[in-house]
């Protein structure tokens, strides 16, 4: 008599597949709501500001520009005002906020801590840095033959600065692939004083023009953002966009440890060579688009992995929609505080942000103690 032999189930393996589905469920509504979140805030934008337009008056514009709706609608001072003016700023919060919180998540995967920031560490600094020296050095160089210095160099001097500022950030705090959190933010507030200190000296011996543009560096603001502008910006920061999802699984792996992600076949030389290559793009494009905005990178990375875990899968693409909506909603106070002037944004996001960064600080502490 043969005995029929039924298959052994795991007790724990159905209560496993509830909570993967759960989890899931929940990624999938937080990742839903986040997105809903930036788009409303994106309508928000384009009628928000001293000549203030109804959310509802600006989707008919919206609907006239894409063809359903009437032509004679874009003819008027309202679609003059969305179009041309509030839309390549909204799009170029956009794109620096995105830039700003991919950063922070890259960063803070590289060495392993939800402290690391560009702006906390002097990369935004540095980015800064060197584009204050395009603005007044370059300006200076070329005017000697009646050129004018384009909006495209600012971009490229602040990628130099910012990959300079990373590179020698990594090394100082970085020890037989072993990344020391206290050195690594030492070494950060020494870099931010040093690029400070050399950018008020290049504000020291600038004319009146280049001080104006230098103090637009310093504070942040998308007051002068332009189609020309976004035409620069948006061709650098969108390929990065794209491509930063593809280092996930590196950084996934990387936070078990260098040694451990090698032994997984991971090449770990290269994904730390291409995040820090992505991290001074995007900080260099973004610093030259906007000037030094802080704690975007460490405000909506660490609120992610809040809501949906450590996964690298899923935090960076919704830390660039969550950036993209944190800007977008601080360029909304920054316009509307006080009207009818603008307060730069880099203010706005540093009220936010510092005493996020303090609650990190105090919730982190506590939990060494514990």
């Amino acid at each position: 008599m043969t005995l029929a032999m039924k298959p052994v189930t795991a007790p724990g393996a159905a209560a496993l597949a509830r909570l993967t589905a759960s989890r899931r469920q929940r990624n999938l509504v937080a990742g839903g709501a986040l997105l809903g979140l930036c788009l409303l805030l994106m309508l928000l934008s384009l009628g928000a500001g001293a000549f203030a337009i109804a959310p509802g008056r600006v989707a008919e514009i919206l609907l006239a520009r894409l063809g359903s709706g009437p032509a004679e609608l874009l003819d008027s001072r309202e679609a003059l005002v969305v179009l041309n003016i509030r839309m390549p700023r909204l799009l170029l919060g956009a794109l620096v906020g995105a830039a700003l919180a991919i950063s922070g998540a890259l960063m803070q995967g590289l060495f392993r801590n939800p402290l690391a920031d560009p702006g906390l560490v002097g990369v935004s600094a540095g980015a800064g840095l060197a584009a204050a020296a395009t603005i007044v050095l370059g300006d200076r160089l070329l005017a000697g033959f009646g050129m004018k210095l384009p909006f495209a160099a600012l971009p490229f001097g602040a990628f130099f600065g910012g990959l300079v500022s990373t590179l020698a950030l990594y090394l100082i705090a970085t020890r037989e692939g072993r990344t020391s959190v206290a050195t690594m933010l030492l070494a950060g507030v020494a870099l931010g004083a040093l690029a400070g200190s050399l950018t008020g000296l290049l504000a020291y011996v600038s004319d009146d023009r280049q001080l104006r543009d230098l103090t637009f560096w310093s504070m942040g603001s998308l007051g002068g953002a332009s189609w020309s502008k976004l035409s620069v910006v948006a061709p650098i920061v969108l390929p990065l966009l794209i491509a930063v999802p593809f280092l996930a699984r590196g950084l996934n792996a990387l936070m078990l440890g260098e040694a451990e992600a090698y032994h997984l076949g991971i090449p770990v030389q290269r994904i730390k060579a291409l995040a820090v290559l992505l991290v001074a793009l995007a900080v260099g494009a973004s610093v030259a688009a906007a000037g030094v905005i802080g704690f975007v990178g460490i405000v909506v990375p660490h609120l992610i992995r809040l809501l949906i875990g450590p996964d690298h899968r899923l935090l960076l693409p919704l830390a660039a929609i969550g950036g993209a909506a944190l800007l977008v909603g601080a360029d909304i106070v920054a316009r509307l505080i006080v009207i009818p002037a603008e307060l730069p944004i880099g203010i706005v996001t540093a009220f936010i942000g510092a005493p996020f960064f303090l609650w990190l600080l105090l919730r982190r502490g506590r939990i060494a103690e514990s």
